[in-house]
């Protein structure tokens, strides 16, 4: 099987859309390990726990790992599931921002970081993607 070179840009956001998987797929095991975390997967703004943790954290892991799978194969596919995503993020943040009940303990500059963290990786990667468009098998 003979992919096109996907350059060092997707392949580190691969890598890292692999590392977020596995970070989900461990969901479940987060409130085990205590250490003053706050686990728990956050869906639409709210952070689960129990059972509905245990099932979407790794739900949202099995989609990420397809997604770097795709980027790593530079797949066609790779782009609507990145689309999805990136628009999730920004939903995601948003409606953590009003919905969490807890406030930000971690600061504002820790939260505007990881904002602008989260939504570059994420648009940046279907930015690419889309460059790459011609390129995707």
């Amino acid at each position: 099987m003979n992919n096109p070179d996907r350059g060092s840009r997707l392949t580190v956001l691969a890598l890292l859309f692999g590392l977020l998987a596995v970070s989900d797929l461990a969901k479940p095991l987060e409130a085990s390990l205590g250490g003053g975390l706050r686990p728990g997967f956050v869906l639409f703004g709210h952070r689960l726990s129990g059972t509905a943790n245990a099932v979407v954290g790794p739900l949202f892991g099995l989609y990420l790992l397809v997604y770097a799978a795709g980027i790593w194969r530079m797949r066609r596919w790779a782009l609507p599931i990145g689309v999805v995503y990136a628009i999730y993020v920004i939903v995601n943040l948003t409606l953590f921002t009003f919905r969490d009940p807890e406030p930000m303990h971690e600061g504002v500059l820790f939260g505007v970081i990881y904002a602008v963290v989260a939504v570059g990786v994420s648009w940046g990667a279907v930015w690419l993607l889309s460059q790459r468009r011609a390129a995707l098998t």
